[in-house]
């Protein structure tokens, strides 16, 4: 009797994470959404920590062919809000998914910021802002992944 009550006791601590995971995700997909708007609309944005948005942003690595790289941070961002309600909610297929797109995020997010340090010489205050969420969320999803191999 007690195993059952451990276990669904991890089941709620697991859930309540991607809960949170989908709570961390607005934060990346509003600032991916500001962002996307911004550069569509032409207007420039104010970089009131550090001094580079402009340099970033204006860069060749601002975008895919004509599609802003933000928007593509915005629909990832949203996938992510959308899976991590998913797997709350017991949807199996949406865990590793999820793991699977938190995982590329985060590599495209280690690229993004070589690009910033080494390439471009100039850092973006919403870049690193997403680069902070893409770790957190790297972090919540696939922590307790790496954290249960280990052990």
């Amino acid at each position: 009797m007690r195993a059952h009550v451990s276990s669904g006791e991890s089941q709620n601590k697991i859930a309540w994470s991607y809960l949170i995971a989908a709570l961390v995700s607005l934060i990346g997909l509003g600032d991916a959404i500001y962002l996307t708007v911004q550069d569509l609309t032409g207007r420039s944005l104010r970089c009131t920590i550090v001094s580079g948005c402009s340099e970033v942003l204006g860069s060749s690595y601002a975008h895919i062919g004509p599609v802003p790289l933000a928007a593509m941070g915005a629909f990832a961002y949203f996938s992510v809000f959308s899976l991590s309600i998913l797997a709350a909610f017991g949807y199996r297929l949406a865990r590793p998914l999820l793991a699977a797109l938190v995982g590329l995020m985060f590599l495209m997010t280690l690229c993004l910021l070589y690009l910033q340090a080494f390439v471009i010489h100039h850092f973006c205050q919403y870049c690193l802002l997403s680069a902070a969420v893409t770790t957190v969320l790297t972090a919540i999803v696939l922590g307790p992944g790496i954290m249960k191999r280990r052990s």
